[in-house]
C-alpha cells in the first residue's frame, strides 16, 4: 500500500502539478478568446436560453430517444454538485488559504468556456447506439474529430483513437473511485459519526455491522435508480438536484445572516490572500512564489474537482438532450459551471470564512481545526447540533447524486469500448461495489481517484485544443444564424444522416 501511495503521489504531481494547472487554465483562456469572451459578451443570451427557460421550453421533449434540456442539465449536475462543493472548498481554504477561493473563481470563469466547448463538440459528434439512444463524449470527438479535423494529418486517426481509449480507461477507473467507493465511504463515515457513534452494532463478517447496513441500503437504492437507465436517472435527477441545492443554499443563507457582520472581512480576505499567504506555508517553502503556486493550485484543483470543467465527464450527460443545435447545449455548460462554483461553492466558502475558525488577518486555520470537520463545525457553531446534521444530510445527498452521475459516465465509456451489453454488466458491478465503499477504511481511494480525475483531463483538453477551429466555426455559425438572422446552412452534426434529420427539425422551428 505504501508503494502504491508513492507511485500515486508521483503521477498526481504530474496531473495536478504546474503542467496540469497551466494546461487547464491555458485551455480555458484559449476557448474564451476564440469565442470572443462568449460568457461575458453574450451573458444575456446564455442566461435567457438556460435559466430563463427552465420552467417552460427547457422541459419540452421533442425527440423520442432523448430527454429535455433541463433533465440533461440536472443529470450533469448530479455528478457535478458533490462533496467537492462542501469538503472540497474547505480543503482548498485549509491548504491554500482564503485566496484559494479567488482561484476557484478564476478557474470557473475560464472553465465555463471549456464546458461550453465540451458540450458543443459532444452534440456535434454524438450518434445513436444499437438501442436508439444517444452516445457521445470526449471519446467520440477525440476519435472522429482528430481523424478528420483541421491539421489532423495522416496520423490523426491513430492518435485520436489512442487518446479516446486513454480517456475511457481513466474514466472507468475514476468512476469506481471518486464516483463510487470514495463517495459511499464519505456518506458512511458522516452518517456513522452523526447518528450511530453511540450505538453498538457489532461486526458482521469482520466489518462494522452499521457500515455494512448503510452500504446495503445505498446499494439497494442505487440499484433501483441506476439499473433503470438514463431515463430513470434523468427523472430522479430532475427532482433531487433542485431540492438538495435549494435546501443547501437556504441553510447557508441562514448561517450567513447570523454572521452578516463578518461578510465584508470574509470577502476582503479572498482578494487579499489571492497572491498567496506567507503565513500559511512560509515555514515549509520560504518563498512567496511557492506560496502563491500553492494557493493557485489548491483553488484550481478543487474548482475542477467541483465543477468538472476540463474532465470531459458531464458532456456524456448533456448529449442526451433533445436539442439539435450544438451551441444550444453549450450554453447549458456555461450555466452548469456558473451555478456549481459561483453559487454553491461560494456559499460554502463564505460560510467557512465567516465562521471564526479562519484567522482572516493571517489567512490561516485556527488550531484544532481541520478540513474534514470545518464546514460541519461552522454550521454547528451557528445552529447547534441540527447544523451538524444538516451538513451530514447535504453531504449524503450530494455524494449519492455523484454516484448516480458517475455510474452513467462509466457505463457510456464501457459502451464505447465494448458495446451496450458490457455497459449493462458494468452497471451491475458498479452497484455491488457500493457495499465495498461503505466498509473500506483506507483514504487511499480518494487520492487515487483524484489522480485519475487529473489524467482524464489531459486527453480531453488535448482534443479540445486540437478542435478549436471547429469550435470557432460552430459558434460563428450559430451567432450568425440565431443572433444576426443571416441565412446559411446550419452546422448541426458531424454525421450526414443526423445533420439532415436535424436540419429538417430546425426548419420546423425545433431547436
Amino acid at each position: 500500500m505504501e508503494k502504491i501511495a508513492q507511485i500515486n503521489d508521483v503521477v498526481n504531481s504530474f496531473a495536478w502539478g504546474s503542467f496540469g494547472v497551466f494546461l487547464l487554465i491555458g485551455s480555458g483562456i484559449i476557448c474564451t478568446v476564440i469565442t470572443g469572451f462568449f460568457q461575458i459578451s453574450h451573458i444575456r443570451h446564455w442566461w435567457k436560453r438556460t435559466f430563463g427557460i427552465i420552467s417552460g421550453e427547457g422541459r419540452i421533449i421533442n425527440d423520442a430517444g432523448s430527454v429535455s434540456q433541463f433533465r440533461a442539465f440536472c443529470l450533469a449536475l448530479c455528478a457535478t454538485i458533490g462533496t467537492g462543493n462542501i469538503a472540497g472548498v474547505s480543503t482548498a481554504i485549509c491548504v491554500g488559504g482564503p485566496g484559494a477561493v479567488f482561484w476557484m473563481w478564476v478557474a470557473a470563469f475560464f472553465g465555463m468556456m471549456i464546458k461550453y466547448a465540451e458540450n458543443v463538440l459532444g452534440i456535434y459528434f454524438r450518434r445513436r447506439n444499437s438501442e436508439g439512444a444517444w452516445s457521445g463524449g470526449p471519446m467520440y470527438y477525440l476519435a472522429d474529430g482528430l481523424a478528420e479535423g483541421p491539421g489532423s494529418g495522416k496520423h490523426g486517426k491513430r492518435i485520436g483513437k489512442f487518446l479516446a481509449y486513454l480517456f475511457c480507461i481513466f474514466t472507468v477507473l475514476a468512476s469506481f473511485g471518486v464516483g463510487n467507493v470514495a463517495q459511499v465511504n464519505k456518506i458512511t463515515l458522516n452518517v456513522e459519526s452523526a447518528f450511530l457513534k453511540d450505538i453498538k452494532t457489532g461486526n458482521v463478517f469482520g466489518v462494522s455491522g452499521a457500515n455494512l447496513g448503510i452500504g446495503l441500503t445505498l446499494m439497494f437504492l442505487g440499484a433501483i435508480i441506476i439499473m433503470g437507465g438514463v431515463r430513470r436517472l434523468a427523472a430522479v435527477s430532475e427532482k433531487l438536484v433542485p431540492f438538495m441545492t435549494i435546501l443547501y443554499i437556504a441553510g447557508c443563507l441562514v448561517v450567513l445572516l447570523m454572521h452578516v457582520e463578518q461578510l465584508p472581512a470574509a470577502f476582503a480576505s479572498i482578494f487579499r490572500f489571492a497572491p498567496g499567504s506567507k503565513a500559511l506555508v512560509g515555514g515549509a517553502t520560504g518563498t512567496a512564489v511557492q506560496a502563491a503556486m500553492n494557493t493557485i493550485k489548491s483553488g484550481c484543483k478543487r474548482g475542477v474537482f467541483s465543477n468538472e470543467a476540463g474532465l470531459g465527464s458531464s458532456v456524456m450527460a448533456h448529449i442526451n438532450s433533445c436539442v439539435r443545435e450544438p451551441v444550444s447545449q453549450g450554453l447549458w455548460g456555461i450555466a452548469e459551471v456558473f451555478f456549481d462554483t459561483f453559487v454553491v461553492c461560494t456559499m460554502t466558502a463564505v460560510v467557512v470564512l465567516s465562521s471564526g475558525f479562519i484567522d482572516l488577518s493571517k489567512g490561516t486555520v485556527k488550531t484544532g481545526i481541520d478540513d474534514a470537520t470545518l464546514v460541519a463545525r461552522a454550521f454547528r457553531e451557528s445552529l447547534g447540533r441540527p447544523g451538524e446534521w444538516f451538513v451530514v444530510l447535504s453531504i449524503t445527498l450530494f455524494a449519492f447524486t455523484t454516484v448516480m452521475g458517475w455510474s452513467y459516465y462509466g457505463a457510456k465509456v464501457v459502451e464505447y469500448l465494448s458495446g451496450v451489453t458490457w455497459a449493462k454488466i458494468y452497471r451491475s458491478f458498479f452497484v455491488v461495489l457500493m457495499v465495498i465503499g461503505a466498509v473500506m477504511e483506507s483514504s487511499l481511494a480518494w487520492d487515487i481517484s483524484d489522480t485519475f480525475n487529473g489524467l482524464m483531463m489531459i486527453p480531453n483538453l488535448v482534443g479540445i485544443l486540437s478542435l478549436t477551429p471547429l469550435i470557432v466555426k460552430l459558434t460563428k455559425n450559430y451567432i450568425d444564424r440565431r443572433l444576426k438572422g443571416m441565412k446559411m446552412t446550419p452546422m448541426l452534426s458531424y454525421h450526414p444522416d443526423i445533420q439532415s434529420e436535424a436540419e429538417k427539425a430546425v426548419e420546423k422551428g425545433v431547436s
